[in-house]
């Protein structure tokens, strides 16, 4: 007979022996005080303060005035469910008036709601693919779970290339017929590294070789271009590629994710995708402090300008440190442990001897011995909160007897 939960129990055992099994940590933010938060170590200890080094809410926007008010605000007008599927009464006008602003923002004609960005990517790469006869997609060899997901469920043709490396690209492009359906999919700002991908170049091989662009901006709309179109937006591109997809859960501070692309795009996916169609549709709630995010950090690039310099600075700092800050040319500061137990020993001593938040990334988020930290400086981490961090990873270091910078 099989024992279902002695299986389970060995499979999060195979986690743990590997050092990597994941501990969720108990914090309760707190707002208008970002990035401090309350930290719940059990049911027997009383929480304590910490600071956070580790949110992807990158410019503290799940904390602003505008952003909780708005939701408030539509909570008192409307509810809080949308109360269905968006074509079974789940379209509120809020959802409208968001898909017209993410449109607006990255310069399209439309754009579609998801209920997380790795859903959208997930259910549009793999419609994508049923949509387009024998499709050849090309994907960056870094790119996110949710779009190597998105790409094994179209069950098309996958090819995948070196990262960032164009002549690669080029290469496997040019094996292919012109006249046959294919996608480049790959990502503006990768995440765990902080390297950034050669977009105008990309947009010149897809032109090239006659081939459909799928861009994911997760980790830089709202933080990039003018008005926080991205990386795309940045550089000039927005209006060369065929899909943008962002997310409302990073620099905009609440959740949810889209794709923005012309409307008969928007359409087909909108009319294909399962994980679009049969899901019930983002809270009107969270849409309308979505909506509130997106429209202030259109007009908000001093913030933006502000959350350049302060990682700048802690890139400086750490590296005048001698600890290992791996290069990054964006928002993004990592630090090598290189030891997945190692990795979860100093964020523990972190957080216990200075109460400083700081999660481990390891396997598979990473590859196998580039185990890291990975930390996310705001507009709201200050000088102190600097020199507080770089004493505490100098103490963490010197005890558990970690390599430092060459």
């Amino acid at each position: 007979m099989t024992d279902y939960n002695e299986a389970f129990k060995a499979a999060v055992a195979a986690v743990r022996v590997e050092g990597r099994y994941r501990v969720f940590a108990d914090i309760e933010r707190i707002r208008g005080d970002f990035p401090q938060a309350l930290y719940h170590p059990n049911e027997t200890e009383e929480a304590r303060q910490i600071t956070v080094w580790c949110s992807n809410d990158y410019l503290g926007m799940g904390q602003h005035p505008v952003v909780v008010d708005a939701i408030k605000n539509a909570a008192d007008k409307v509810g809080a469910g949308a109360g269905g599927t968006r074509n079974i009464a789940g379209t509120t006008h809020f959802h409208v008036l968001l898909e017209r602003s993410l449109a607006d923002l990255h310069g399209k004609e439309a754009a579609l709601l998801f209920t997380s960005g790795y859903v959208s990517n997930e259910a549009t790469l793999s419609t994508i693919a049923r949509i387009l006869p024998d499709c050849v997609i090309l994907s960056d060899e870094l790119n996110h779970a949710s779009m190597i997901e998105g790409i094994r469920g179209g069950r098309s043709v996958k090819r995948v290339w070196r990262h960032n490396d164009l002549d690669h690209l080029e290469e496997m492009l040019a094996e292919l017929p012109l006249d046959r359906p294919k996608v480049i999919a790959f990502e503006s700002v990768y995440s765990m590294d902080g390297d950034i991908a050669p977009l105008r170049e990309i947009c010149d091989l897809a032109e090239k070789y006659n081939a459909f662009t799928y861009l994911d901006e997760v980790h830089a709309v709202g933080l990039y271009g003018q008005r926080g179109g991205g990386i795309a937006e940045r550089d000039g591109v927005a209006h060369r590629i065929d899909i943008i997809e962002g997310t409302l859960g990073k620099a905009f501070g609440v959740m949810g994710g889209y794709i923005a692309a012309s409307a008969p795009i928007i359409d087909a996916i909108r009319s294909y995708a399962a994980g679009f169609i049969f899901t019930t549709a983002l809270s009107p709630v969270v849409v309308a402090g979505a909506l509130a995010s997106v429209e202030k950090l259109k007009e908000s690039d001093d913030l933006r300008q502000a959350h350049q310099a302060r990682a700048a600075r802690l890139k400086m700092l750490l590296t005048e440190a001698g600890l290992p800050v791996m290069p990054s040319v964006s928002h993004i500061v990592p630090i090598k442990v290189g030891d997945p137990v190692q990795c979860k020993k100093v964020t523990d001593y972190l957080l216990e001897r200075h109460n400083i938040y700081v999660q481990p990334i390891n396997y598979p988020t990473v590859p196998k011995g580039t185990e890291r930290l990975r930390l996310t400086p705001t507009p709201l981490h200050t000088d102190e909160h600097m020199a507080a961090l770089l004493g505490a990873l100098d103490d963490a270091w010197t005890a558990l007897k970690l390599r430092r910078a060459a």
